[in-house]
C-alpha cells in the first residue's frame, strides 16, 4: 500500500471532513442514510454504494493512521 503513504495527512482530512458532510444542504447524505437504516430501509445497492463512497476518504484515512502507529520491524544489528 505504498500509494497510502503518498497521500499526505491533510489532504486526506480535508477530503474526509468533505465527504462526511456533502452535501451540505438539505442534511448530510450520511445522516439520511444513517436514518435510513435505523428505520431498515437501506436496501437498495445504490445507497449501499453512497454510503461506501461518502466514507472512503474516512477509512483511508483511518487506515493510514494506524499503519503510521505500527512499530517500524527491528533489524539486525539494532540495539534500541
Amino acid at each position: 500500500m505504498n500509494w497510502l503513504e503518498k497521500i499526505p495527512y491533510p489532504l486526506l482530512i480535508a477530503a474526509a471532513v468533505f465527504m462526511l458532510g456533502a452535501p451540505f444542504l438539505p442534511e448530510p447524505h450520511l445522516a439520511e442514510k444513517a436514518r435510513m437504516l435505523a428505520e431498515g430501509r437501506l436496501t437498495r445497492p445504490l445507497d449501499i454504494f453512497d454510503v461506501a463512497w461518502h466514507l472512503l476518504p474516512t477509512l483511508l484515512l483511518a487506515f493510514k493512521f494506524a499503519r503510521g502507529r505500527r512499530a517500524p520491524p527491528v533489524r539486525d544489528g539494532d540495539t534500541g
